[in-house]
């Protein structure tokens, strides 16, 4: 079998077919359709800011008091002028962990309301704080055994924050319905 030899191209235009009309788009007519407005339940939200606060005071609680029985460790007192581990440390751990909870939730109501992406936003601003308050220990604890044990319930409580608070304001989304047209 043979075959014909190619003739050279002695055209350098390059040729491209023209569309079939079915791929070329029609034309828009009428107004643009809009992209889906956002509503935010707040009471969801902040009823699942209040079960985070709850979820974090007693996340703190069970560390400490995991803190002082596995490991015997008490620290010597910080800046607050109480021990870390003992009963006053352990309701200030345990406050603080249910307020950052609820200004997680307010962070999260603002961007809810205010930004594209929020959840992605809200993931940062609490994963940066969960590191600020790990490596914070580190920095106003002598020991370094209270150091450890403190910055690890401080990322079992970050984790928590984090997580149903991103939780709570994903389920707070919605769609708002569409005006039905006459």
């Amino acid at each position: 079998m043979t075959t014909a030899p190619v003739p050279p191209l002695t055209d350098p235009t390059v040729r491209i077919p023209a569309p079939i009309p079915a791929q070329i788009p029609a034309p828009i007519s009428g107004p643009l359709p809009q992209q889906p407005r956002r509503v935010v339940d707040a009471g969801r939200l902040w009823s699942g800011g209040l079960a985070t606060a709850l979820v974090a005071a007693l996340a703190g609680l069970v560390g400490a008091l995991v803190v002082r029985v596995v490991t015997g460790l008490v620290p010597a007192t910080h800046a607050l002028g109480t021990s870390t581990f003992g009963t006053a440390g352990v309701v200030v751990l345990c406050t603080l962990a249910a307020t950052a909870a609820l200004v997680a939730t307010g962070i999260a109501h603002l961007l809810l309301l205010s930004t594209p992406r929020p959840l992605e936003y809200l993931g940062w601003i609490v994963g940066l704080g969960t590191a600020t308050a790990v490596v914070l220990p580190f920095v106003t604890t002598a020991s370094l055994g209270g150091a450890l044990a403190l910055a690890a319930v401080h990322l079992v409580i970050g984790l928590a924050v984090a997580t149903l608070t991103g939780n709570a304001a994903a389920a707070s989304m919605r769609v708002a319905a569409r005006a039905r047209e006459v």
